[in-house]
């Protein structure tokens, strides 16, 4: 797993859609929470200081295996 700045990437390491690339990926904080890098979405508007993005099944699902859960 790749770390940048405190993050660990859960996705995106060879094994996706993106293979190594810089596309859609799950990202594990050093507090146990996540970070989702995707495309976007203008679903709805949210809260000030929130964002949406949008990213595959295949990513979330590749999250959850990594982790073991």
């Amino acid at each position: 797993m790749s770390e940048r700045a405190g993050l660990t990437r859960l996705t995106g390491n060879g094994n996706g859609e993106c293979g190594q690339g810089d596309c859609p990926n799950v990202y594990r904080t050093e507090k146990g929470t996540f970070v989702v890098q995707g495309d976007v979405s203008s679903a709805f508007t949210p809260p000030q200081g929130e964002g949406l993005v949008e990213i595959p099944e295949s990513v979330l699902r590749e999250a959850v295996r990594v982790l073991g859960w």
